[in-house]
């Protein structure tokens, strides 16, 4: 079984940073294409941001040159480094992973329960 986790969220002054972790867990064979993204009060969940397996990257327009993500492919683990925010980045952020899994041996999508980032101005 394979599971992922978002933690890091919190409360944080705008032009502050904060950096979440996406971890993933269970019988993994591969994690491929990681995307993060946000669904913020009263909003539809966007897109905010990709790393596929070679670390390749995109970000959505409202937060490149703020935002990176990476990936430690030794401990299963994505990361959103959120410097700057403002409070117009206030949302739950999810992860979303295409992962081999070991043991059913299929590709399936995954999605993390979410983080709530907060952003005071």
């Amino acid at each position: 079984q394979v599971q992922l986790e978002e933690s890091g969220g919190g409360l944080v002054q705008a032009g502050g940073s904060l950096n979440l972790s996406c971890a993933a867990s269970g019988s993994i064979s591969s994690i491929y294409t990681v995307r993060w993204y946000r669904q913020g009060p009263g909003k539809q969940r966007e897109l905010v941001a990709v790393i596929t397996t070679d670390g390749s990257t995109n970000y959505a327009g409202s937060v490149k040159g703020r935002f990176t993500t990476s990936r430690d492919n030794g401990k299963n683990t994505v990361y959103l480094q959120m410097n700057s925010p403002q409070p117009e980045d206030t949302a739950v952020y999810f992860c979303y992973a295409d992962i081999l899994d070991r043991v059913r041996e299929r590709q399936s999508g995954y999605w993390g329960q979410g983080t709530q980032v907060t952003v005071s101005s």
